[in-house]
């Protein structure tokens, strides 16, 4: 049941795509979750490469901009962190499944009201930002909510067409050297990681890592 709930999550939202916003409350109303980027394989990678980011840079405090369905997160060695989110139903599920834990907290991204942490992060959720101007936004809320690292774990490839209405691929990395010439990418560290483990129509997903000058 489980299976077929996750299958209709991704599939029914299709149908009558309009925005990348509906497109994802409507995938977790309907009970889907956060994809297979959250899951198995995927999600391991992730945890290990943000683990030892975290421990050996004296990370304290995280804000994940597009934090899902919160089954990533418990893998994660963090003391606090804010999780930022479009989707009211995966907001609140979040909120409930940490209700527990204090060093948990959720917010809905129009009551985002310019926190920040130490790390910005973003997983998986560029190549859904399909609007040039939610991806413009997207980019300029979470270097501003650094104060020290940022970490995205994406594709960089410019790719507007992928077949997928919620798909699109963009060249982020030029994008935020263009951008933010605040950060510096902090290429030696990202060639000391792991292979990547995950693709899209041939392009791997990788982490970019950047520090703001002078932190």
């Amino acid at each position: 049941m489980d299976k077929i709930r996750s299958l209709l999550g991704r599939i029914v939202p299709l149908l009558g795509f309009k925005d990348s916003r509906g497109y994802w409350e409507t995938r977790y109303r309907i009970g889907g979750n956060s994809g297979e980027g959250s899951r198995g394989v995927n999600a391991e990678y992730k945890a290990e490469v943000l683990n030892r980011f975290i421990k050996n840079h004296r990370v304290n405090s995280i804000i994940e901009f597009g934090c899902g369905d919160g089954y990533q997160l418990a893998m994660f060695d963090i003391l606090r962190y804010t999780g930022v989110d479009v989707s009211k139903t995966i907001v609140e599920q979040c909120r409930k499944m940490y209700a527990g834990d204090a060093g948990k907290t959720f917010v809905l991204l129009d009551e985002y009201a310019d926190e920040k942490a130490q790390l910005a992060l973003s997983l998986d959720v560029i190549f859904h930002l399909v609007e040039d101007a939610v991806y413009d936004q997207y980019l300029a809320r979470l270097f501003a909510a650094s104060t020290d690292y940022v970490i995205i774990y994406s594709t960089s490839v410019d790719m507007p067409s992928t077949g997928t209405p919620h798909v699109r691929h963009r060249d982020c990395a030029a994008d935020v050297a263009k951008r933010f010439p605040e950060f510096k990418r902090l290429t030696d560290e990202e060639s000391n990681l792991p292979p990547p483990v995950r693709f899209d129509r041939g392009q791997p997903t990788s982490f970019f890592i950047y520090q703001r000058t002078g932190a």
